[in-house]
């Protein structure tokens, strides 16, 4: 069962990065709130205008509902700020809490698009299945005085890209079921980048609208890794080995899972969200490394935007 009260009372920090540590840190925040970055406004608002998308063929309550494409703005621009609790790393038992400036960049191009699906390239897009070039990042892992890690050296924030295939399993006017199945390079974020491995997360990805301006999504998966990602964060090496903490050579694997719960509401010039993820090393290759101290995590977050400039051209996007 899980212990809320657990969560509420193990330590945070407030942490402050630099710009290159910033962008990694925000990366939480784009993946979580992103997917619903782009939410046209509210009904009230002046809003675009609508478009069912038909093609002359009757609609049986058998067939797939069709999406509702709505006239957007190509570009919109905004800033904000937002309030994240993140662990240290998956399987810590320390957390630190973020202060951070929120970017909120919309594009919508036929190739390169920035909305509710997150930043991307698209090189394949139909009615069931899209195949683009993803984006990720993590923050780095810190060193302190006391804990799991102290005393040992401090790992950089990584930067991941990849293709991902995203295909719709369902449809209908109020929800959206994709399954996404993303493969990503992990990068260090460094003066000299590294490659130090490759990741595997597919996941469930559902959309509700919940008859309220306010919209709902729910993402869920299991993560692999390769060995030189697992080793970066749970491996111990001989020089940093210590009473309590063995030397340890992580595996490539299976890491887990995550579940991810996120709402937001767009106004016409304003744009809120929040989420919650729990993630569950239980079962994880990495299980009997000495730096985990704990087989689950709850961490969240809340953001706001204001948008000030939007483009003049518009494009038809689905809703």
């Amino acid at each position: 069962m899980l212990n809320v009260k657990k969560y509420a009372t193990e330590p945070t920090r407030m942490t402050r990065l630099s710009r290159r540590q910033l962008a990694a840190a925000l990366a939480p925040v784009f993946c979580a709130l992103g997917v619903q970055a782009a939410d046209s406004p509210d009904a009230t608002s002046a809003g675009p205008r609508t478009l069912p998308v038909t093609d002359g063929a009757a609609i049986t309550p058998d067939a797939p509902a069709r999406p509702v494409m709505k006239a957007l703005p190509l570009w919109e621009l905004g800033v904000g700020a937002s309030l994240l609790r993140l662990p240290d790393y998956r399987g810590a038992d320390s957390y630190r809490g973020y202060v951070l400036p929120l970017p909120f960049v919309v594009y919508r191009g036929n190739f390169l698009r920035a909305d509710r699906e997150g930043a991307r390239a698209v090189l394949l897009d139909t009615s069931f299945a899209e195949l683009e070039v993803s984006l990720n990042a993590s923050p780095p892992v810190y060193t302190d005085d006391s804990g799991a890690r102290a005393g040992m050296r401090r790992v950089p924030a990584t930067f991941e890209i990849g293709p991902k295939l995203r295909s719709t399993l369902l449809r209908t006017p109020g929800l959206r079921l994709n399954l996404e199945v993303p493969v990503r390079a992990v990068l260090t974020l460094e003066s000299s980048p590294r490659h130090v491995g490759n990741v595997f997360t597919p996941n469930l990805d559902l959309s509700v609208s919940t008859g309220t301006p306010w919209r709902l999504g729910f993402v869920a998966g299991p993560l692999w890794a390769s060995q030189g990602v697992n080793q970066r964060i749970y491996g111990v090496s001989a020089a940093e080995a210590i009473a309590g903490r063995p030397a340890y050579q992580a595996r490539g694997g299976y890491g887990g899972w995550q579940a991810l719960v996120g709402t937001s509401r767009r106004f016409e010039r304003h744009w809120i969200g929040a989420f919650l993820r729990y993630d569950h090393v239980g079962g994880a290759v990495f299980g009997d490394s000495p730096l985990v101290r704990s087989r689950s995590n709850l961490s969240g977050g809340v953001a706001m935007s204001w948008i000030f400039a939007n483009s003049s051209e518009q494009v038809m996007r689905p809703d």
